[in-house]
């Protein structure tokens, strides 16, 4: 196996881990009748996942630092492996939301640890585009991975998303295994050394805006197929499709949000998707498929692109705040988008149990409009420090 098709295996991995995180958003209706629970305990699931990969990655990274980079990725694989058996064969919630814990655990390494391998794997000069291959796995699992596991949930239980996933987990443990080569680990970086950043009140507004941004928008996808289903009136054959364009979208949108940052600078990348991103969200509110579905999939479309639009650009963002610390920084942005996306669907959770399932895009515009003032008050920061920083180029 030639050092590329290393690399797109791993994204093919990538690809796994994505869609175990980010079914159930998919599902999420399904497995509330199942379970015999809410569709805001059954929302819950996300927070949990999320929050232990946030917390957890950093540290066990941290503690497997000197691991051989090919056994780490096998070992972890093997924990994530084991999570999905356990959600596919143990009943109940309880004992589900135990193995959703066990896969954060290892889904996080898992995605680290492929990113370093791609990196280590690559030929000279390109280690970028093996590492964005390997994201690009990731995001795919938003287009695939979601409306697919949707469509073989309806046809075989919501369970067996998740045994499929545990069998092509197993396949690609043997195919790993005998395919990478051996990669030593890194020199570990002590969290302490990491966080220090946070002090820095540039570091700490360019965090708050990638919180708020993908707060708001997991405000409102958490809970996306109900909100469909209940809210706009589309019918159950329509809901994969839905999904399938918006997973779709979201892949365009990001690529058109590295396009626009080459050419017309983070800011207006920036700035301009997330005001998208908001318009659509107050849009989708007021159509309903009553008359027809073309509308309701257009705003998804455009919020997809729009949300999405803005991924790109803010990388980026946080790399120039630190260029000396970029891998660090990219890193501790990591742990704040699933930090985000935990609060999000936890917010967005009390919001469908105490007002209604209709007001979440309303909750997640708000939590758009907050990281576009942040955006606002950083650019002026950086706008304040040119001239010095001219002067030194001088």
């Amino acid at each position: 196996m030639t050092g590329a098709w290393k690399v797109y295996f791993l994204a093919i991995v990538s690809f796994l881990v994505g869609t175990s995180e980010y079914i159930i958003s998919g599902i999420l209706d399904k497995i509330a009748d199942s379970l015999g629970i809410t569709i805001t305990a059954a929302g819950q699931l996300i927070t949990i996942f999320s929050m232990v990969y946030a917390i957890l990655t950093p540290i066990l990274m941290a503690l497997t630092a000197k691991v051989e980079r090919k056994k780490l990725l096998v070992y972890s694989l093997g924990i994530f492996v084991i999570a999905n058996v356990l959600s596919y064969a143990l009943p109940g919630y309880i004992p589900f939301v135990f193995a959703r814990v066990l896969m954060a655990m290892g889904a996080g390494m898992v995605v680290v640890t492929a990113l370093g391998i791609a990196a280590q794997i690559a030929a000279p000069g390109k280690q970028a585009s093996s590492i964005a291959t390997v994201i690009m796995g990731f995001t795919a699992s938003l287009i695939i991975g979601v409306p697919l596991g949707r469509v073989v949930a309806a046809a075989f239980g919501w369970k067996s998303v998740f045994g499929f996933i545990a069998i092509l987990g197993v396949i690609s443990m043997f195919v790993l295994y005998k395919a990478i080569p051996i990669t030593k680990g890194d020199a570990p970086v002590p969290l302490l050394k990491q966080f220090a950043l946070l002090k820095k009140p540039k570091v700490a507004l360019g965090l708050a805006i990638t919180f708020f941004w993908l707060g708001g928008y997991s405000v409102a996808y958490t809970y996306l197929s109900p909100y469909l289903l209940m809210v706009s009136g589309l019918n159950e054959s329509w809901i994969s499709a839905a999904l399938f364009a918006f997973g779709l979208a979201s892949l365009i949108g990001s690529q058109f949000g590295g396009f626009s940052t080459d050419r017309w600078g983070v800011s207006s990348t920036l700035t301009g998707g997330m005001m998208l991103h908001i318009l659509a969200l107050i849009a989708l509110t007021f159509t309903h498929a009553a008359s027809s579905v073309i509308p309701v999939l257009a705003i998804l479309v455009v919020w997809s692109l729009a949300a999405w639009s803005s991924g790109p650009a803010q990388q980026f963002n946080l790399v120039q705040l630190e260029p000396n610390s970029s891998g660090v920084m990219l890193g501790l942005n990591q742990s704040m988008m699933q930090l985000s996306m935990a609060a999000g669907a936890g917010i967005g959770g009390v919001a469908v149990e105490q007002i209604s399932l209709s007001s979440i895009t309303w909750i997640g515009a708000v939590g758009v409009a907050v990281a576009m003032a942040a955006s606002f008050v950083l650019f002026r920061l950086g706008k304040e420090k040119s001239p010095d920083h001219a002067a030194l180029e001088t």
